[in-house]
Parts: structure tokens; C-alpha cells; sequence
């Protein structure tokens, strides 16, 4: 029942609770109890709007940044993450494999700003060995949602 719930208000967090009972052949009173508690467990952490930030008109910039980091004895790579973390241009911080340790990704206003934090925040922490920056450009697809449809020429083709 959980797996259901969460797979369907994953792709679509503004269903209303009538909707869902209904779509999940459940009442609305099983839906709600078990909505509360995946809440109250930490299971759901928090409902959020996709924006594509490309069609309105304000300065935004994302970069992920890769951090190679040292690890603390005992605490593994979880207090310099938190440490991350705890900055509020990071959006978010990901253990991952592979030739980095952390990725984080970030949101400023400008390049600038992006490589100020770096510099001055992230690359002064005494566990950060090296970071490699990669500057967004362009959003396909973000948290499974198509950003931008493909354009189709409608032009009809001449030929000699």
C-alpha cells in the first residue's frame, strides 16, 4: 500500500486525497492515516514544484560540483557532508562512487557567485582535497519530468 502511495504522489504531489483513495481503491481515511505516518517516519520529507527557471525571466545559475574529501576516522564522510550541507546555496549532497566522493549541487545568481563559494567556502573545509566544477547549461529532463518538448518542424518539404 505504501509503495503505491509513494509512486503515484511522487509523479504528482498536488492530487487531492479524494483522487488518490479513488485511483488507489483505498478510502480516503487509509489514505490520509497513511500519509501522516510516512510523514511522521521521515519516509516523505517534503512536497515540491518543479519550475523550469529557464522561462522566467531572473538570474539563476546551477552547477554540480564533484568534492574529493577525506574522510574522518570513525565518521566517514557524514561531517564534512552535513558541513556541506549546512550552506544555504547547496541544494543538495550526494555520496556517490567513482573517482569524487561527494557531488553537491548548487544555485547562485551568477557564475561568480558559484566559484566565490567554492573558492572561499567549499575549498577551504580541511577535509576537501579537490572539487571540479560543472556549470548547468541546459535542463532536459529534471526529477523525471520532460523540461523541454523537441521541436518538430511542421514546414513541408520541397523538392526539385
Amino acid at each position: 500500500m505504501r509503495e503505491k502511495i509513494l509512486n503515484f504522489i511522487e509523479k504528482n504531489s498536488r492530487v487531492e486525497l479524494k483522487e488518490l483513495a479513488i485511483l488507489l481503491g483505498m478510502t480516503e481515511v487509509d489514505v490520509a492515516n497513511e500519509l501522516s505516518a510516512m510523514e511522521a517516519e521521515g519516509i516523505i520529507c517534503g512536497y515540491h514544484t518543479l519550475i523550469d527557471w529557464d522561462k522566467v525571466n531572473t538570474d539563476r545559475v546551477n552547477a554540480l560540483i564533484e568534492v574529493r574529501v577525506t574522510p574522518q576516522r570513525g565518521k566517514g564522510f557524514d561531517d564534512i557532508a552535513e558541513r556541506i550541507y549546512k550552506y544555504p546555496e547547496v541544494e543538495a549532497t550526494y555520496l556517490i562512487s567513482g573517482g569524487y566522493d561527494l557531488l553537491v549541487s548548487i544555485e547562485g545568481k551568477s557564475l561568480r557567485e558559484i566559484s566565490t563559494f567554492v573558492t572561499e567556502k567549499l575549498s577551504t573545509l580541511d577535509s576537501v582535497i579537490s572539487t571540479s566544477t560543472h556549470f548547468i547549461l541546459k535542463k532536459y529532463k529534471d526529477h523525471g519530468t520532460i523540461m523541454h518538448e523537441k521541436y518538430e518542424d511542421e514546414r513541408m518539404i520541397v523538392t526539385p
